[in-house]
């Protein structure tokens, strides 16, 4: 029962995350120039109730992969634990941007104003994200919980994510791909874990289906 309620709860928050985080990247696009303080604060708000998903998602995925294979429970901590730090990092993040934003008397563009995001945003979440990654990857394949793909591409993006790392050294620039504060460095990299994310909660989700459509495992009888 223990295994059947982590696997629920990883792929419920998997896919509330995943839900979220979709739908706030392209609220950062909507507007040219500076947005008006209601999109900014939306796609915060969207972010901050993601991170609480998120949080849930690394607890129930560490519980599970102890639950499997206590041997491998380093791995699930190394993954929770980078998992939340990044959700600590985002989340100073996003309240050091929506504070300028209600404290600034007319529209301001906090991904360019707010410069005490730029590192934290890019290069430390990156890291962070990459860790994650790695360490779940390794976990899941070692584990055998979720098909092959998803610990793979989750090798893949933690790769991707470390090649963005030294994004710090080239400016300011949101609409620069590589910049600290650039769209590939934070929307792109956000994209592509939201949909990673949502695989892996229809992965986990289709797995606990099967798991409780086969019924109990029949324990054998003692030999006379």
């Amino acid at each position: 029962m223990q295994e059947t309620v982590a696997r629920r709860m990883t792929a419920v928050s998997a896919l509330a995350a995943a839900t979220a985080f979709i739908v706030e990247v392209p609220l950062y696009f909507v507007y040219s120039g500076p947005p008006p303080d209601a999109n900014v604060l939306a796609r915060l708000l969207t972010g901050i109730l993601a991170l609480g998903c998120l949080l849930v998602l690394v607890a129930s995925l560490r519980e599970l992969v102890r639950t499997v294979r206590p041997d491998l429970e380093w791995a699930g901590t190394l993954a929770f634990t980078a998992g939340v730090a990044y959700t600590v990092v985002t989340l100073v993040s996003s309240g050091l941007e929506a504070g300028a934003v209600i404290q600034a008397d007319r529209p301001v563009d906090p991904t360019i104003t707010v410069s005490g995001t730029y590192v934290l945003y890019g290069s430390v979440s990156r890291m962070l994200m990459a860790m994650f990654l790695a360490a779940t990857g390794y976990a899941l394949s070692r584990t055998g919980l979720l098909p092959r793909w998803i610990h793979r591409t989750a090798y893949v993006l933690a790769g991707v994510n470390l090649a963005f790392v030294p994004s710090l050294f080239f400016g300011n620039t949101p609409a620069h791909f590589y910049a600290a504060n650039g769209w590939g460095t934070t929307a792109l990299m956000g994209a592509l874990f939201s949909y990673w994310l949502l695989a892996l909660g229809i992965a986990a989700h289709r797995g606990t289906r099967k798991r409780l459509g086969a019924g109990p495992v029949p324990t054998p009888s003692p030999v006379p």
